[in-house]
């Protein structure tokens, strides 16, 4: 597949199962990673791998984690949380460092350099045969599940998991819109 194509053809997909990537296509996820844009090279993103068991176990503390925040879900969303984690081989927690000494670059740069890491895992994972998905579900806006996973809110923002394994389901190609509806062109008067 060439890189256009591959590009063009990737897609989000939630329904994966296992076999996950194996350490030597991890290790190119997280360096496609590693070749994001970033202004300074400040390289503020940070991951946590939650693979196995672990996964299911992030679920229920994040399922406890809503409760305990006076937002419990509904025993319908926590099934199928449950049931959507129960297949899932591989998570990969996303997290951008806040570094408190930085003044010339701002934080907003370093939170679109660490979301375009994101986007590269996206490809990579696309590339090598995986389907993956990036969700800001699991208690991603509390406090609870990011510092049960090392990133404390003084100095991480915490931007939310990717799935990755075998896609469940085929999937045809996504409903992409017309780009030209997003364009404007200016010019000079």
């Amino acid at each position: 597949m060439s890189t256009i194509d591959s590009l063009l053809s990737r897609r989000s997909i939630k329904l994966v199962q296992g076999p996950g990537p194996g350490e030597q296509e991890l290790d190119l996820i997280l360096r496609a990673a590693m070749c994001a844009p970033d202004h300074g090279r400040l390289q503020p993103w940070r991951f946590c791998l939650i693979r196995g068991e672990n996964v299911q176990a992030l679920g229920e503390l994040a399922i406890a984690a809503n409760e305990r925040a006076g937002n419990p879900l509904t025993e319908q969303k926590a099934a199928s949380v449950r049931a959507w984690l129960a297949k899932v081989p591989m998570l990969i927690a996303v997290a951008s460092h806040i570094d408190h000494g930085e003044e010339k670059i701002p934080e907003l740069e370093r939170v679109l350099a660490t979301g375009a890491a994101v986007s590269n895992m996206l490809h990579a994972a696309h590339q090598l045969g995986f389907g993956a998905f990036w969700s800001t579900g699991l208690g991603t806006y509390g406090e609870e599940v990011p510092e049960a996973l090392g990133f404390d809110s003084l100095d991480y923002q915490f931007l939310g998991f990717v799935s990755v394994g075998t896609p469940i389901h085929k999937l045809g190609p996504a409903q992409r819109p017309e780009p030209q509806q997003f364009l404007t062109e200016w010019q000079a008067a």
